[in-house]
């Protein structure tokens, strides 16, 4: 993974308190920003495919679930 130096700004206060619980900011904006990339990703994929999972859960209401007279759960 290549990685790329960016300029950020930060609180002042909450910056040195990081620095004295010595947390790797670094990794925590990874943590974060991955986190934060999955959630959108995920939101835009569930937008964009409303309607097919609308149209599933509307037949499944409708019919039920294959297979479902032989479910032991």
């Amino acid at each position: 993974m290549t990685k790329k130096a960016v300029n950020l700004s930060v609180d002042a206060q909450l910056l040195a308190k990081a620095k004295a619980e010595q947390v790797n900011l670094s990794s925590l904006l990874e943590e974060a920003l991955s986190k934060c990339m999955r959630e959108r990703e995920e939101k835009r994929w569930r937008e964009e495919n409303r309607a097919a999972i609308d149209a599933y859960n509307r037949f499944t209401e409708e019919n039920g679930i294959f297979g479902e007279d032989f479910r032991s759960f």
